[in-house]
């Protein structure tokens, strides 16, 4: 029984699309065209996390870290990778980065940062916008989460699940968009297909968020397409797995205030979503370190005023450790728009929209509250 339980929808009976589509105020001008929406991110930045979408800076200023003491001090690993975003520990223990931009995935080396391509030929970005958003292994096969290249946004290809079937060979196990326009939100948003950010294997098939229609899909690898969570305005971004327990950050809607970003719980069976930490702007992600220490990846200050749909200030992210009181603490400060954050060991490994990958020790000390 792959069914999820949301509360007062079945995983797919959703109204249908009604005349007149209601779009959220806080992100479309009046006579904004959907397509104009969706190639905003043209000028300067790409989606992320907003309540219609994930925008993702194309841009990016140098980037730097502090962070709390030596005993966490940051270190750049790698760099020059085109439209980071994503990322994943493969099961040989390396580190795999999507690259929109590129329309490939890289291997890094944890210790050298040597990079290679593992794989290469994705649908790229449009106007900046879309392709690749993250990678992930089932057993030793590796999935890619793409979207924004569908022809509603003026792309050619398939927003879903690409099966990488070798260096330059894949196959599409769903399409996402096609299930997004048969199954709009309530109330549905301009880009009918949505904006997919983050996947997580999960009993054999995968989670994904979506931050523009705000919620939490199923996908089989049999291309069944099902609703797991539905949320409001809260855009759902990284996912982690404990145990049977899925935890996923939520960014929060404009202008992301600190209070809003959360890291959440829920299981296949629960009715509710139990709110595990709050008080970081912009979550993006959510991850688990040695002795089941958790840790949050904040993009960082978001002005009030600025386009919605813009990054976080630059320099303004952290690595956050989650404390059982259900507050943080941060442990690295001034990131440079962060995206995505990976553990090996007692290591973090911190990818920017800058293209680089920065290494954070991780030191457990007795007072340090963390949550387990």
């Amino acid at each position: 029984d792959h069914r999820w339980i949301v509360p007062g929808r079945s995983a797919l009976s959703v109204a249908t699309m009604p005349s007149k589509p209601q779009l959220s105020g806080t992100l479309i001008a009046p006579g904004t065209s959907p397509t104009e929406v969706a190639m905003r991110p043209i000028r300067k930045f790409l989606i992320l996390a907003t309540t219609a979408a994930v925008l993702i800076a194309l841009i990016a200023p140098p980037a730097y870290a502090r962070t709390t003491s030596a005993r966490h001090r940051a270190h750049l690993l790698a760099s020059g990778l085109q439209g980071a975003l994503g990322s994943t520990v493969g099961p040989d223990g390396a580190l795999y980065v999507v690259e929109g931009v590129a329309g490939r995935i890289s291997r890094v080396d944890p210790r050298t940062g040597e990079t290679t391509t593992f794989a290469s030929g994705l649908p790229k970005r449009i106007g900046g916008l879309g392709g690749a958003m993250d990678v992930a292994f089932i057993h030793h096969t590796a999935y890619v989460l793409v979207t924004l290249v569908s022809p509603d946004v003026g792309g050619t290809d398939i927003d879903g699940i690409y099966r990488v079937d070798g260096p330059h060979k894949f196959t599409v196990i769903a399409d996402i968009g096609a299930f997004s326009i048969a199954h709009p939100p309530i109330p549905p948003f301009a880009v009918k297909t949505g904006v997919q950010f983050a996947m997580q294997p999960y009993k054999g098939a995968f989670l994904v968020t979506d931050g523009h229609h705000n919620r939490v899909l199923r996908v089989s690898l049999d291309g069944d397409i099902s609703e797991a969570r539905t949320f409001g305005d809260i855009v759902p971004t990284g996912l982690a797995l404990r145990g049977q327990t899925v935890y996923m950050a939520e960014a929060g809607p404009v202008p992301h205030l600190p209070e809003n970003g959360k890291i959440v719980a829920f299981t296949k069976r629960s009715h509710t979503v139990r709110v595990v930490a709050s008080g970081a702007p912009l979550l993006v992600d959510v991850e688990f370190g040695r002795g089941g220490t958790m840790y949050a990846l904040s993009q960082g200050i978001f002005t009030p005023g600025n386009e919605a749909g813009s990054p976080a200030n630059p320099n303004t992210g952290a690595l956050e450790r989650v404390n059982r009181s259900g507050t943080m603490t941060p442990i690295a400060t001034h990131l440079n728009q962060p995206t995505s954050v990976e553990i090996i060991g007692h290591t973090a490994y911190v990818v920017t929209l800058a293209g680089e990958i920065w290494t954070i020790p991780l030191v457990r000390h007795g007072d340090d509250d963390a949550h387990e």
